[in-house]
This record gives C-alpha cells, structure tokens and sequence, in this order.
C-alpha cells in the first residue's frame, strides 16, 4: 500500500557548520524521497521554543535552544511512501556513538562532549509531528 507523507528533516548547526548538507541531502535523494522545499533558516528562539515546546522545563532545553540558536539550520520539507519512518531509519538513532554504522549519525556523527548532543539532523517522530513542524518551519 502507498502511503505519500510528508515530514521535516533538519540539518542542524553542527551539521551545516561541518559542509555536510550536500552528504546529508545525497543519501535522502539516494534513498528515493523527494525534496519538496528547502531552506536556509536562522531560527529565533520564538521558532525553536514552539518546535520544541514539549521539552520545555527538561535539563536538555536551555543547552538545546542555545545549540539550536547557534548557527544557520537547512529545513527540509521531503516527500515520499513512509518517509516518516524512513528518514528516522536512515538517520540512526539519537546518540551518534551508538547510531548503528550506515546511518547519517552513525557514519558522520560523534559525541562532542558537550552540553547537548549535537546529532546533525531532526526528522519528524509522526504524521502529527511533521504537519506540526513543517507548519512551523515552512510558514
């Protein structure tokens, strides 16, 4: 069954600061998904803190919104059957040290040591998500 969705990626800070937007963008064009929009975005704490308003009051928040604020984010808007879940797949799991190696964090991400993990990229967890964020994103 073809199940089209659509979702936001981010390529975080650190992933853009570190030249590995073209990387991140092959293995999503090479996985098959379409790029519907993309952007170059400064996000504002106002941005950050709706995107991420349910971890509001967690220890991660402040260092998160700090890390998020700190340099330029490539906001995706991708298409394709069960993207959601693909790119979350393709992406790897949260800690870049444990990603399993194939992955965008596990092929490309560490730990830097710092206060937040800097991951290289968000994907949507849901369809809910991903009609929530991209309204936020792509306005």
């Amino acid at each position: 069954m073809t199940t089209i969705e659509e979702t936001l990626v981010l390529v975080k800070p650190d992933g853009v600061a570190r030249g590995l937007t073209g990387e991140i963008l092959r293995r999503i064009e090479a996985k098959g998904y379409s790029l519907v929009d993309i952007r170059l975005v400064e996000a504002d704490r106002d941005l950050l803190a709706a995107h991420y308003a349910e971890h509001e009051g967690k220890p991660f928040y402040a260092p998160l919104i700090e890390f998020m604020e700190s340099g330029p984010t490539v906001a995706i808007r991708l298409a394709g059957n069960r993207v959601i879940e693909g790119f979350r797949s393709l992406a790897g799991t949260t800690d870049p040290t444990t990603a399993a190696p194939g992955t965008i964090r596990g092929d490309l991400g560490r730990d830097w040591g710092a206060k937040v993990q800097q991951n290289l990229v968000h994907g949507s967890d849901s369809t809910e998500s991903a009609e929530r964020e991209l309204a936020l994103w792509f306005r």
